[in-house]
Parts: structure tokens; sequence; C-alpha cells
């Protein structure tokens, strides 16, 4: 059965969807998924960071209530492909994003430009 968590706004998410909190992709782990940052599950779920997940920028909850505090206005849970396009548009411009980090967040992104054709057309500036 595939675990899922109800984000503040009423989405609900797996472990496979993207979702935007605090103006940056997340994904949420649960204790016993391949990457748990921890097995001994003192916490309900973790919070990870599309590019920079998997280690100690994941954000640990002990229950979804610690959450629902968390959520500010920059939180917005999951947004369509045109949605994130934008996203990643309004990024590009924003000093607190590389471009390595970027180009690697618009392969994971859930877009429709995220194709073999376009990955090539971006890397050679078309």
């Amino acid at each position: 059965m595939t675990r899922t968590l109800e984000l503040p706004n009423g989405d609900t998410v797996t472990s496979d969807d993207v979702f935007l909190y605090n103006d940056y992709p997340y994904r949420v782990v649960f204790p016993g998924d391949d990457e748990s940052p921890n097995e001994d599950a003192k916490y309900e779920f973790w919070l990870s960071p599309l590019h920079w997940g998997g280690g100690e920028m994941d954000i640990p909850f002990r229950e979804r209530e610690a959450l629902v505090e968390q959520w500010g206005p920059e939180s917005r849970g999951t947004l369509t492909e045109s949605e994130w396009e934008g996203w990643l548009r309004e990024a590009r411009g924003d000093d607190r994003f590389g471009d390595d980090e970027l180009d690697a967040l618009a392969r994971e992104l859930p877009t429709s430009d995220s194709g073999l054709v376009t990955r090539l057309r971006r890397t050679l500036g078309f």
C-alpha cells in the first residue's frame, strides 16, 4: 500500500509526487522508504528537497500538525506542468539558485518540456 500525506492545502501526495514547500520543490519521505534518512521511525515523515535531498537538508516532522504550523505563504502544494515551468522561469532570475541546480531541477520536475529533445536543446543553448 502506498503511503500518503495530506498537505495543509488539501493536496494528497506520495513519495513520487513533487510539491512546492517554502518556494522550493520537495518530496515526502516516510520511515522505511529506500531514501529514508533514519530507520528508527522517531519521525512520521521528512520533506526532502528535490535537488539537495537525502541528507542534512531534509526536514523531519514528528507529526503532520508541525507541518501545518510551518506551512507558509510560499508553500502551494502540487503544481501543474505549466505552473512548474513558470516557477523555473522565475527561479532563473533569482540569485539564490545556480544554473546547475536549476538544470537538475528541470530534469526532475513534471513539466511538458522535460523530454530528451528539450534537454539537448537547453544544453546546446537553443
